[in-house]
């Protein structure tokens, strides 16, 4: 099972953790001032070495997925909306079977390393992320400067090069009328927090994406134990809110229970309304209070009721209205599965 259909440590209310590393050859500008032979030759040079890398790794030209297939990708946070919609034909992945690992080629940097798993695993995810990076510099050289560290693109990405981030599921804090005053707190300790799918994006379904904001005067270490300390704070004040609203009992109880009846029984969903509903279900899943569902079928609520896994499902490209009728047939299926 892929890891964003699997739960891990604390996924209660941290859905998912993600290691980031961004790279640059030597000598070599970055992609946005790359000439064509310069893109061609950095796809060739990766492609080469893909075999000496190891974990089952595999090197698939993005210009080989149609843009429906694309779309699946960004919805399991395995590459950026941005890379989804590039014109370059020399983009590229390098991903295993698991998905746990899938290095950008020729994104915004040359290389953008990254590992993910379900839950709270910051520090496994960092190991993972530095075996690989060490592989790769064996044999390919970095574009590394002796006063600021790894040179990137963006410059919020020299130094380190590292972001980490983890998506926070965080629906009791909204109900109580408190994510805005913890989100604040986590944004004054230097993180960042954004939408589901990062800058630019809109929260959905009460699920937001905290990072790393200082690449630059800190190590990884240093960077590794911050987010994950945070992390552990937004889990203990979800945890606490999540009591609060436990104490009303029968409110909370007629709420989840009202959207699991709107959720499995509509004829047509939209995708927002589909997110919302699965926010305050996964909830009262979590708290054992909805025995209907566990959580691996919950994952795979959240991740086959968005657009392009939608129409992957059903095998064909669909309006808007057709996407919203089957949703709900797909809801249904995965509720009744054994």
């Amino acid at each position: 099972m892929n890891w964003y259909l699997q739960n891990g440590k604390d996924s209660d209310v941290i859905i998912s953790s993600r290691v980031r590393l961004s790279r640059n050859i030597e000598g070599i500008p970055f992609v946005s001032k790359c000439k064509e032979g310069q893109l061609s030759a950095i796809n060739e040079k990766l492609k080469s070495i893909v075999p000496a890398l190891g974990y089952g790794l595999k090197y698939i030209n993005l210009t080989d997925i149609d843009d429906l297939n694309k779309e699946v990708l960004v919805e399991k946070h395995l590459i950026s909306p941005e890379f989804a919609k590039s014109k370059n034909p020399y983009t590229a992945i390098i991903i295993n079977d698991e998905e746990n690992i899938c290095i950008q080629v020729n994104e915004e940097d040359h290389i953008k390393i990254q590992v993910f798993s379900s839950g709270l695993d910051v520090e496994n995810l960092m190991n993972l992320a530095i075996e690989i990076d060490q592989k790769l510099e064996d044999l390919i050289p970095y574009s590394v400067s002796k006063k600021y560290g790894y040179l990137t693109a963006c410059p919020t990405n020299v130094g380190t090069g590292l972001k980490i981030s983890v998506l926070a599921h965080l629906p009791a804090l909204s109900l109580t009328g408190n994510i805005r005053k913890v989100l604040n707190a986590v944004n004054n300790l230097g993180m960042s927090i954004r939408g589901l799918y990062g800058e630019g994006s809109k929260v959905e379904g009460d699920i937001y994406q905290i990072s790393n904001n200082q690449t630059l005067g800190v190590t990884e270490k240093e960077i590794t134990k911050n987010l994950k300390l945070i992390s552990q704070k937004i889990i203990e004040q979800e945890r606490l809110a999540r009591k609060f609203l436990a104490k009303k009992g029968e409110e909370l109880e007629d709420k989840v229970y009202r959207d699991y009846g709107v959720l499995s029984n509509a004829r047509k969903l939209s995708e927002e309304e589909a997110q919302e509903l699965l926010s305050s279900v996964k909830l009262g899943t979590d708290l054992g209070i909805i025995k209907e569902l566990n959580d691996s079928k919950i994952s795979k609520l959240i991740l086959e009721t968005k657009s392009a896994n939608v129409q992957v499902k059903v095998g064909k490209k669909l309006s808007v209205y057709e996407q919203d009728i089957e949703r709900a047939n797909i809801v249904k299926q995965i509720i009744k599965e054994d």
